[in-house]
């Protein structure tokens, strides 16, 4: 079936991005060092990725407990990933669980503003943080999408 192929791609795509987000949680402090290099820090983005470096790379050697909470971000998008599974097998018994992804994925834009604003992240930082839950809506917009051809040629399959 043309439909449960095109899922299964978009699943194991939208998968594999939630794991390997998770998995930049744990090494955040090398990660923001690689990146504090590739920017000028008299630029916008260059300051901000040296300050949050800084800040994490302090905590780390001060508190290195606090880098815990990363270790568990990580976790999370692992299990969420694992939850996926149900529309790998049955897209049309699990859509409830593509619907979740699409909630969760709306759910990050308020968030991001909301909780953003009160940690004095910049705005241009937030909405960047929003393009996560925006870019996520597409590939489960799709499986979404497919899911419901499904059930329609389902139906006209039970009428006849």
């Amino acid at each position: 079936m043309k439909e449960q192929k095109t899922i299964r791609r978009w699943i194991i795509f939208f998968m594999i991005m939630l794991f390997l987000s998770g998995l930049t949680a744990i090494p955040a402090e090398t990660g923001l060092g690689f990146l504090s290099r590739c920017f000028a820090p008299d630029t916008v983005i260059g300051g901000w990725v040296e300050k949050v470096y800084i800040g994490v790379a302090n905590t780390n050697r001060d508190y290195p407990f606090i880098a815990y909470g990363y270790d568990w971000l990580a976790f999370a998008h692992f299990v969420l990933a694992v939850l996926f599974i149900g529309p790998l097998k049955d897209p049309v018994k699990n859509k409830w669980i593509i619907e979740f992804g699409m909630i969760a994925c709306l759910l990050v834009i308020p968030f991001a503003v909301v909780a953003g604003h009160f940690r004095g992240i910049p705005l241009w930082w937030r909405f960047l943080d929003c393009l996560f839950g925006i870019i996520g809506l597409v590939p489960l917009g799709i499986c979404l999408n497919q899911v419901h051809q499904m059930e329609r040629s389902t139906d006209k399959e039970i009428a006849y």
